[in-house]
């Protein structure tokens, strides 16, 4: 399994890297056909945030299933051993789904564009052009799984944008996509209506659905109908 182990604001000690390496046999003992981990520590300079201040975020890609997690601590080694024991739970999750064949499910979206990468992962805009408005970062044209960064002025707002590549899939499959990569939300196409949809956890085990249509396209559904 490839290793890639990227910093964010911080420098990456050997150490951090040797420790990385060392606990990865945790994934490849669950998930023996993942292809490549990724591992992004971030580093918050704001004193208030000392207890939060190193967070780890970790991306498996396992066969076309991509599982993420990350957690935060005062130190980055304990943030890794919170994150892998999220993700080990996640990548478990996936491989318990996988054997339940009554379900039947496969995932659906596309592997391209779903993993951060070093090459895609900065702010020098697209094709090495740099980006240095938000209008720029909006309208630049971009490819499968590249994205654009810039900051706004001399604020501490960051505006990213990135193009994901994914096939439709039901609401079902949306939110077990959602649970694997740890976010409270998940954008996708929903297959039963071609429409861009968001499935979200609101609370417990409470989950909504927005879909997005226009109403040039309503029309002409409401039109066709009658």
């Amino acid at each position: 399994m490839e290793i890639v182990v990227t910093g964010r604001h911080t420098q990456i000690k050997q150490k951090f890297r040797d420790v990385v390496e060392s606990k990865m046999n945790r994934v490849t003992a669950i998930a023996p056909d993942a292809q490549r981990a990724q591992v992004v520590l971030t580093h918050e300079g704001n004193p208030r945030q000392a207890d939060t201040a190193r967070r780890v975020e970790i991306t498996v890609v396992a066969g076309r299933t991509v599982v993420r997690a990350e957690a935060s601590s005062a130190d980055e080694l304990s943030a890794l051993d919170m994150a892998l024991d999220k993700l080990t739970l996640r990548l478990r999750r996936a491989r318990d789904r996988r054997k339940d064949h009554r379900r039947g499910y496969v995932p659906m979206h596309q592997l391209e564009g779903m993993v951060e990468s070093p090459e895609t992962d900065s702010d020098d805009g697209v094709d090495g052009e740099p980006v240095t408005s938000p209008e720029a970062a909006v309208a630049s044209d971009l490819g499968p799984g590249e994205s654009v960064e810039v900051q706004v002025g001399d604020t501490p707002i960051v505006i990213r944008r990135k193009l994901h590549i994914a096939e439709p899939m039901s609401i079902d499959e949306a939110l077990y996509e959602m649970e694997l990569i740890g976010h409270d939300f998940f954008l996708f196409v929903n297959k039963a209506t071609g429409r861009p949809s968001v499935v979200y956890h609101r609370h417990g085990w409470s989950y909504g659905v927005f879909e997005i249509d226009t109403p040039e396209n309503m029309a002409q559904i409401k039109e066709s109908g009658k």
